[in-house]
């Protein structure tokens, strides 16, 4: 990660800890969505004595402060997102892996007009199989 971690805690509020810089320094920096026990283990790795608590309670107030987002793409399954910006998911069904969609890629017309709803926020969650990437096709000359 290329920001001082800490610098970016104290920004949002935060006062920065051992525990806290070392969730922040996996979760603020990592592309995954990963649940709260892998933001454990990967905590552990650099901070062996951190505990579930700590990390629970630590991705609760990253949530607050808005450094992350908090996603329950399934029953059971909740996810923390570094990307602040406004995007959708696609859920790999094979594998599970969860991807970022573009906000652009999709449109969602009709939203203001349910009645009987306010809106703060929406997303779209798409689910199905990932493809794999097709190698470049070469151009035929004539």
């Amino acid at each position: 990660m290329s920001r001082d971690i800490a610098a970016v805690l104290r920004e949002h509020g935060i006062q920065p800890s051992a525990q806290r810089l070392a969730v922040a320094g996996y979760v603020l920096s990592t592309c995954d969505h990963p649940s709260a026990e892998q933001v454990l283990q990967e905590a552990q790795r650099n901070l062996p004595m951190i505990s579930r608590a700590t990390v629970y309670n630590t991705l609760n107030l990253f949530v607050q402060r808005r450094l992350l987002r908090e996603h329950v793409l399934s029953a059971g399954r909740t996810v923390f997102d570094c990307n602040m910006a406004p995007h959708h998911h696609f859920v790999d069904d094979a594998t599970g892996d969860i991807h970022d969609v573009p906000w652009e890629a999709l449109s969602v017309d009709k939203v203001g007009r349910l009645t009987g709803y306010d809106i703060s926020e929406y997303m779209v969650v798409l689910r199905g199989t990932k493809r794999p990437a097709r190698p470049p096709q070469k151009r035929r000359r004539r």
